[in-house]
């Protein structure tokens, strides 16, 4: 009988100690699981994603629209890793010219040869190359845009949210035209144009949605 019950505590103590042992290693096995990556890819929803442009010249500006082509956002744990997208030169509208035949012409002068030349060029090509995070949702991203063929490096201060499956971003940026070739009436290009002056510089407004795949 002392044998036995030598035996049955025996049994009960290395059970307790592994029982302890198992208890000890859930918590450290719990915090691995919490660091383990959540990637995401969300994919640019051309109907409800817009681009606003501006353009001034000596004597006034014009606005308008373009549309989103396609694009897509890498995302690590709700922080941005990687974008990319593509701009529909097609699509490029004028809002603020009322009469029918001066909308006309502006479009069809923006479309031709002498600025974007969509026929030979239909799309405009961004890809990041760097993305740095700053406070909440504020990133500063830098990347190659390319337009008419011709890619330079721009950089620009964006707000990037990510709620659940879908992801917002929105950015303002200045393009100086001549650097793609667009040389229409620059006044550091041509001499003597008065009044008749474009500015190089254009602005871009981007609000991009886009839904996670």
């Amino acid at each position: 009988m002392k044998l036995n019950s030598t035996l049955i505590a025996a049994v009960l103590i290395a059970a307790s100690f592994s029982v302890s042992a198992t208890n000890k290693t859930l918590p450290a096995a719990k915090k691995a699981v919490k660091h383990i990556a959540k990637e995401q890819t969300f994919k640019v929803d051309n109907q409800t994603s817009k681009i606003g442009w501006l353009a001034k010249k000596a004597t006034g500006e014009h606005n308008g629209n373009i549309k989103i082509s396609d694009g897509t956002f890498n995302v690590q744990n709700n922080v941005l890793k990687t974008a990319n997208f593509s701009i529909d030169i097609s699509t490029i509208t004028d809002i603020d010219l009322t009469d029918p035949a001066q909308n006309d012409k502006l479009v069809s002068t923006l479309k031709s040869d002498t600025f974007f030349d969509s026929g030979k060029f239909p799309k405009a090509d961004f890809v990041t190359t760097s993305i740095v995070k700053g406070s909440n949702q504020q990133y500063t991203i830098t990347g190659k845009l390319t337009i008419k063929g011709i890619t330079n490096e721009v950089s620009f201060p964006a707000t990037v949210a990510v709620t659940n499956n879908k992801l917002t971003a929105n950015a303002k940026l200045t393009i100086d035209r001549t650097k793609y070739d667009i040389k229409f009436r620059s006044k550091n290009f041509f001499e003597n144009l008065g009044d008749k002056v474009i500015y190089d510089d254009f602005d871009l407004d981007i609000s991009l949605v886009a839904n996670a795949q």
